[in-house]
């Protein structure tokens, strides 16, 4: 791999985590004295990032000097960033204060992104986008996951990111065993059984972190009960204690129960896990799609490359899911300032629409949720898969605790590695995280 794609893999890595790990911020404690300088200048198009991402800067950076020239000669592009630790609260003074920038990353916690929606804040995209004859060049499943994520039918943030998420597999250890890639969760049982029988490890997971586990968990809600189950949870129309609920979290049980992760996978972080599969200790890795960097890195793929293949969640018999439905996240994704959406702050959504995906992808190696201009090239196996998957995917799920509280996502992820074990039923389980969403 040259050393270009080395520091493209990195920063999609990096980029991708930063926008998972974003989306569970939540407001910090005490308040930064210093707010930034924020709001619509006149003759401006004002951004405001995290200082840690410099991708989405640096790509509208590249924009302004490029496609978006025009747009950047009538309102020139103004930058401005604060800490990711302050994002939330410092949103929320400017947000009160009638301050937001004409564009900036979008508010970690869904909840206060749906304040900002409810207070007429945020430009809606699905209205603007439609005005400027560009809603197409969203995907569907790009479309689908950020709609959802913030419980209203209209878009009110643009995807800079999009990583889905599957099993990742060992081509060469599922043929040595007669595997054909699973597409049932009866037949992805069924393989672990045999791999165990062999010898082969199953499954990599990071049960220290949890959150790969219950990952598991809401997936199999989702193939079993619906792309709205967890919705409906989250309306109060269903709970996780309720049987049908449980049934999933016991599912991933049973493979702990079973030693399918390995021994003493609680002790098991991110890095160790992605380590076992890229060393061929392990069939099975379930991880979104930034883990492409650690793929694409020679030195740490030991495997090869090539030999890394993508199989979906896979379908629950009789589920009212779908395997087309790709669990999904939108990384950070930005929104755009309601108050300052005049002429000029169009002009350059417009071209930020059409052509941020190809420039970020060929310029910091990023899978965005826009379609693409062009096909790219020279991408890794594993690569093009989610490339092409991201393209053709009609729509998308969330993850398990997308809804939740801050305490639930804490319990949920805290207990993830005793479900990985199987020392907790599923039950117990969704009987902890109820009662912790319950408590707010």
């Amino acid at each position: 791999m040259t050393t270009a794609m080395r520091r493209h893999a990195r920063l999609l890595s990096t980029a991708a985590l930063l926008g998972a790990g974003a989306l569970a911020f939540t407001a910090c404690a005490g308040g930064a004295t210093n707010a930034p300088t924020s709001g619509g200048g006149d003759g401006e198009f004002t951004y405001l990032g995290q200082t840690e991402n410099t991708t989405i800067i640096a790509t509208l950076e590249t924009l302004a000097s490029d496609q978006c020239a025009d747009a950047a000669e009538a309102a020139p592009l103004k930058a401005d960033d604060i800490a990711g630790t302050q994002w939330d609260q410092q949103l929320q003074l400017l947000a009160s204060q009638n301050g937001l920038s004409d564009m900036q990353m979008a508010a970690g916690t869904p909840s206060l992104m749906q304040q900002f929606i409810d207070a007429g804040q945020v430009l809606n995209l699905s209205e603007t986008l439609d005005e400027l004859g560009v809603a197409d060049q969203v995907l569907p499943a790009a479309d689908s996951t950020i709609k959802a994520l913030y419980g209203d039918g209209d878009l009110y943030a643009l995807p800079t990111e999009f990583n889905i998420e599957g099993f990742w597999y060992n081509k060469q250890l599922l043929a040595d065993n007669g595997i054909e890639v699973p597409t049932t969760w009866d037949a992805l049982v069924d393989s672990a059984a045999t791999l165990q029988g062999a010898g082969v490890q199953p499954f990599a997971a990071a049960g220290k972190d949890g959150w790969p586990v219950t990952r598991l968990v809401g997936d199999y809600i989702f193939r079993d009960l619906g792309p709205d189950a967890l919705q409906k949870v989250a309306d109060g129309e269903a709970k996780l204690t309720d049987p049908a609920y449980v049934a999933a979290a016991d599912a991933v049980s049973e493979l702990g129960k079973a030693g399918y992760f390995g021994d003493a996978v609680g002790s098991v972080d991110y890095n160790a896990a992605m380590n076992l599969f890229l060393t061929g200790k392990a069939a099975y890795f379930y991880m979104g799609s930034w883990a492409l960097a650690n793929f694409n890195d020679e030195a740490q793929n030991q495997i090869g490359v090539d030999n890394v293949g993508f199989a979906p969640f896979p379908a629950v018999e009789g589920g009212a899911g779908s395997i087309d439905q790709i669990p999904a996240n939108v990384g950070i994704p930005v929104m755009f300032s309601a108050q300052g959406a005049d002429d000029d702050t169009k002009a350059w959504v417009k071209c930020i629409v059409e052509n941020y995906g190809d420039t970020v992808l060929a310029d910091s190696g990023v899978v965005s949720g826009f379609a693409l201009d062009e096909t790219p090239t020279g991408l890794s196996a594993p690569t093009q898969v989610v490339q092409d998957t991201i393209q053709n995917a009609p729509s998308s799920v969330l993850w398990f605790e997308a809804k939740f509280t801050s305490k639930g996502t804490s319990i949920s992820q805290t207990n993830g590695g005793a479900l990985a074990n199987g020392s907790l039923s599923g039950a117990d389980f969704m009987k902890l995280v109820q009662a912790a969403n319950d408590e707010g």
